[in-house]
């Protein structure tokens, strides 16, 4: 039985591959093997791209008040997966400066991996190409051929095209932010409510 072609698909690190070959008028691959020295060239170039966007901190990556705990050693240990920390309301809680050092926790005030209670943090985390929202998939993918196109093409039409898709495709990932941000000029801070004023509001009447 043939299987009806269809238009959506799982974006991998094979395809993001393949779309930036493209871009720059290779062939498709049909694995990534990493003894080609171009293939192996544009992944690292996709993994760099990929940290470097995820670095800036996107609500799609980003968690508030996120705990962790320290172990029977009174250290805490941290993901290998995080870009950056900071110590949630740390601009009123300068009790604690924490960063990440070997691996774990470390208070800069206390000079010291000891903690004895939990801490809060806001983080900002990487994560894998193929869990990323689509339009940063996109994002990344054109950033990446542009870089490759800068590097490996010496063409400057194509590299000037491959840009304008750029800055289409971070507009897009703008507009993600936005819509999915719920950010307030009232700097609301996440987990709490807000609710607007109403005119109806005012015929009610309490005992």
């Amino acid at each position: 039985m043939t299987s009806t072609p269809t238009t959506i698909d799982d974006v991998t690190e094979l395809s993001a591959v393949n779309s930036i070959l493209g871009a720059i008028g290779q062939s498709p691959i049909n694995e990534l093997d990493f003894s080609n020295p171009e293939i192996s060239f544009i992944y690292n170039i996709l993994k760099d791209v990929n940290r470097d966007i995820q670095d800036e901190g996107w609500i799609f990556n980003t968690e508030h008040h996120y705990t962790l705990s320290p172990d029977a050693n009174n250290q805490i240990a941290l993901p290998s997966n995080i870009l950056r920390m900071d110590v949630t309301d740390g601009q009123n809680n300068r009790v604690t400066n924490v960063v990440k050092r070997g691996g774990k926790l470390y208070d800069k005030v206390e000079h010291s991996y000891k903690f004895t209670k939990d801490q809060h943090l806001d983080i900002v985390w990487l994560f894998e190409f193929r869990d990323l929202p689509s339009v940063f998939q996109r994002y990344i993918t054109l950033r990446a051929s542009t870089r490759a196109a800068s590097q490996l093409v010496s063409s400057p039409e194509l590299t000037q095209m491959l840009a304008q898709q750029e800055a289409f495709a971070r507009a897009s990932c703008m507009e993600y932010e936005c819509n999915q941000g719920d950010y307030s000029v009232m700097g609301h801070p996440e987990g709490t409510k807000y609710q607007s004023y109403q005119p109806s509001m005012a015929l009610n009447r309490y005992a």
